[in-house]
């Protein structure tokens, strides 16, 4: 739990640092959502995020060595890879979540109605 504004110690803030260090960019959490859903194939993974192939591939190679993704080589031809979350990865569960709900509760804020992608729109 943070403590009052202004009074966070320093390891506080290098902490933050160091999470941001590891999930920041346009597509790291995002692809993490979808792969604590499931695994997926490299391919399939492309086509779902609309992310071109070089810049997932980044992507997940620096997840994977943050242990965030495991990466299987799958024994088929022709040879496809497949990634899933790490348990490491599932730890950010909690965290992926949080702004999932958060980015629900902004969008309700700024746009005025829920989306209808909203897991607390169908039970309202």
């Amino acid at each position: 739990m943070l403590s009052c504004p202004g009074s966070a110690s320093k390891s506080q803030h290098q902490a933050v640092r160091d999470t941001l260090d590891v999930i920041s960019g346009k597509w790291k959490l995002v692809i993490l959502a979808m792969l604590l859903d499931r695994p997926y194939r490299f391919k399939e993974l492309s086509r779902e995020l609309g992310i071109s192939p070089r810049v997932l591939s980044k992507e997940l190679q620096e997840m994977e060595q943050h242990q965030l993704v495991r990466r299987t080589v799958c024994d088929t031809r022709p040879v496809t890879v497949e990634y899933a979350s790490s348990d490491h990865g599932r730890s950010l569960l909690s965290v992926v979540q949080a702004m999932s709900d958060w980015g629900y509760l902004h969008h309700e804020t700024i746009v005025g109605k829920k989306r209808s992608d909203d897991p607390a729109a169908k039970m309202g």
